[in-house]
């Protein structure tokens, strides 16, 4: 950066003060509005060549002769007392930022890794980029060559189920993906030889960079597959593909709450969705289940959702939003029933009303205790007859709401046993304050192990916690 002499400068402000058409008064009333503190006298000796002037009020003063140029005529400005530069950042947090955003405009999502080494070298940093494959078991490198790392036994894992940032002691440093608050990977980030990977100015460049990079995977996945397809481990059926692509994404929040949702078998999904919808005043949740696969299961609980959705969109209460999720599917041809929970959680008084048919009830976790929602206290079931009348709970800050299908609680071990509400309840017991969607990855986790790597039934988790 070039600094113009001071006599300089002035020299070229009183000519183009000259060319202003300004009182000094005028001129000083504009340079006062700006912030200046100099005095009417200050300015006028200033301008005279008497005095001498801060580098900040000579550019204040500079920025007031401009603006009424502009206002009159034209092209000649008077010069600040640095030179100021168009051109594109040689270095620094903020040339990476514009490698990332320059290099992935009409890019294609393979080039993508590339991109973001680009980015990297502008800070003297060595980026790799790990994505969670669809099954949360694995991150998946995009590098060519690198290892995938187990979810749950390395350093990289760690940080994805914590969503974190930590440092080893060979000095990498790893922080997790997001793109706003759902988790897509990690990123091993190894600074130049000379630089503090513990330094905080550097860690704050670095989650500016994985925040940039989560929304451009996100993007750049919207368009092509180049990045979805390294996720994918094996062949989607076609029902677990139009169910994929019904579901909003695995994790959401406000300031208020923070959802989080699991839902297995990722290739072979048939007849189980969930949804969400967060605003300022509540969240809404679903879960909606078909049952066991069978011919026509996806279709009749995608017809559900979309019912669901447009009777929400359209502003109707919540047992009619309930009613028209059942009501779609019923009409279909040959259709199984649809069963599920829908809920609406007030995010001001943690007032929870939910209605539900032929599925089992939300749970909710408080103190490490889980209990039924209807016994939670303060609670009205569904009328007898006529229109059905929602449950009602009060929670209080920090509970968790869990909705789950009906496959998380069938889906048996080799012997028979089904894995149960009692299993599903000594897991959510567990919780140590960890996100939602990490409890929801850990229980769909353990069922499958209980499972024998094998889900007979879709199993979905929906997670919820209230924060006030």
């Amino acid at each position: 950066m070039r600094f113009l002499p001071e006599e300089e400068q002035r020299r070229l402000i009183v000519a183009c003060f000259a060319r202003s058409d300004l009182t000094l008064e005028q001129l000083w009333m504009r340079y006062f509005a700006l912030g200046g503190s100099l005095s009417l006298l200050e300015l006028d000796a200033y301008l005279n060549g008497l005095t001498a002037l801060p580098r900040v009020d000579r550019d204040m003063l500079a920025h007031a002769v401009n603006e009424r140029l502009d206002e009159v005529a034209g092209p000649a400005r008077a010069p600040y007392s640095h030179s100021v530069s168009d051109a594109k950042p040689l270095h620094g947090p903020l040339r990476a930022l514009v490698d990332l955003l320059e290099g992935a405009h009409c890019a294609p999502p393979e080039r993508l890794p590339a991109v973001v080494a680009e980015a990297g070298r502008a800070l003297d940093l060595t980026i790799g980029v790990y994505l969670t494959d669809y099954d949360q078991r694995t991150l998946v490198p995009l590098r060519p060559g690198a290892a995938e790392l187990d979810i749950e036994t390395t350093v990289g894992g760690d940080v994805y189920r914590r969503a974190g940032t930590t440092v080893t002691r060979e000095g990498t440093l790893w922080t997790v993906l997001l793109d706003g608050v759902e988790r897509l990977g990690v990123l091993e980030i190894v600074p130049a030889d000379d630089a503090d990977p513990d330094d905080p100015v550097l860690r704050e460049q670095c989650r500016w960079l994985a925040a940039l990079l989560g929304h451009l995977v996100t993007v750049t996945t919207q368009y092509g597959d180049g990045l979805d397809s390294r996720r994918r481990r094996r062949h989607r059926g076609s029902p677990a593909e139009l169910l994929w692509q019904s579901l909003p994404p695995l994790t959401g929040a406000t300031e208020s709450v923070v959802v989080g949702a699991s839902i297995q078998p990722a290739y072979d999904l048939c007849g189980t969705v969930f949804d969400y919808a967060l605003s300022e005043q509540r969240a809404q949740l679903a879960l909606l289940d078909a049952g066991p696969c069978s011919g026509g299961a996806n279709i009749a609980v995608v017809n559900a959702l979309s019912a669901y959705r447009a009777a929400r969109h359209d502003g109707a209460p919540l047992g009619d939003q309930f009613a028209a999720a059942g009501a779609e599917p019923a009409a279909l041809p040959d259709a199984p029933p649809v069963t599920g929970v829908v809920a609406e959680l007030d995010l001001g008084t943690g007032e929870l009303r939910w209605l539900g048919a032929g599925h089992p009830g939300p749970l909710l976790v408080r103190g490490g205790e889980v209990f039924p929602a209807a016994a939670a206290g303060g609670t009205r079931s569904a009328a007898t007859g006529g229109p059905a009348r929602a449950a009602v709970v009060r929670l209080e800050p920090g509970d968790l709401l869990v909705l789950h299908s009906r496959g998380a609680a069938e889906n048996r071990d080799r012997t028979g046993e089904p894995f149960g509400r009692d299993r599903i309840a000594r897991h959510l017991g567990d919780d140590a304050g960890e996100l939602p969607p990490e409890i929801a990855r850990r229980l769909t986790r353990a069922i499958l192990t209980h499972s024998g790597g094998e889900l007979r039934q879709d199993t979905a988790v929906l997670v919820a916690r209230w924060r006030s």
